[in-house]
């Protein structure tokens, strides 16, 4: 089932819900993604209850208006399983829609079971995240060829399918100017350190062995430190788009963590 802003009263994001067994595994797209990233994941877990949404200012919801801040996405999210009648869910989060989930965890809603972060942005940046290194990356999507050169040289460690690599530069470029910038200049600079010493649920997070953009290390330091309860695991040879790079790992990862109850 998709639902689209143009159904409800109130504008949310577009969003599918595909009907199974639960725990609900809700999925929450990087910064550029959307939610058919997670396609070669769903496509693997046949018969489970999921969720997956283009976030306010992407792919189908990139018509929505601002503010695009964090906590936006992260108040979108919990009206989107509302408005699905998600009452018993798992939160998996890549990347940007990782330190999203941190903040919708923090609240500790009604149903959440658990947490997997993968390739999350840390609720505490990494030193690394200057002013210089934000202005620059906030233009990582303006043109086609710019978009394919992170996507070759800083987002994946691996050799993608020609269409899988065709489909990355038209979601980054499918968004909103003020979407498009906010998580570079703004979102990935917040510390959500107080937020998520907050959780409660028991979090898997899943690094790649060759992220450049969420190294092993940084969140080891940077994350792992305010969770009271996480394991980490390291998926070999993978960089930073997880989902797309190594999707059978992660797939495997997920239903460890939370089986079919």
């Amino acid at each position: 089932m998709t639902r689209t802003p143009q159904t409800l009263p109130t504008p949310l994001p577009v969003y599918d819900h595909r009907s199974g067994t639960g725990p609900t595994l809700v999925f929450l797209h990087y910064w550029g993604g959307s939610a058919r990233t997670w396609d070669l994941v769903v496509d693997r877990l046949a018969g489970r209850d999921l969720l997956t949404l283009d976030f306010r200012g992407w792919s189908r919801s990139s018509a929505l208006p601002g503010p695009y801040t964090l906590r936006r996405l992260a108040d979108d999210t919990l009206a989107v399983l509302a408005d699905a009648g998600v009452t018993d869910f798992v939160l998996v989060g890549h990347s940007m829609g990782g330190k999203v989930a941190q903040l919708i965890a923090a609240t500790r809603p009604a149903g959440l079971r658990g947490l997997v972060l993968v390739g999350p942005g840390p609720a505490r940046p990494a030193a690394e995240i200057t002013p210089e290194y934000r202005e620059g990356l906030s233009h990582a999507y303006d043109s086609d060829e710019s978009v394919a050169g992170a996507r070759d040289h800083v987002l994946t460690a691996t050799e993608l399918p020609a269409s899988i690599k065709s489909r990355i530069v038209t979601d980054s470029r499918a968004s909103a100017d003020d979407a498009r910038t906010e998580w570079p200049l703004r979102g990935i600079a917040e510390d959500i350190t107080g937020h998520t010493r907050r959780i409660g649920v028991p979090t898997l997070v899943v690094a790649g062995e060759n992220d450049r953009v969420e190294p092993a290390d940084v969140l080891r330091d940077n994350l792992l430190p305010y969770l009271s309860e996480a394991d980490f695991v390291v998926l070999p040879h993978t960089g930073h788009l997880i989902p797309l790079e190594a999707p059978a790992g992660l797939v495997e990862a997920i239903v460890a963590f939370a089986p079919v109850s």
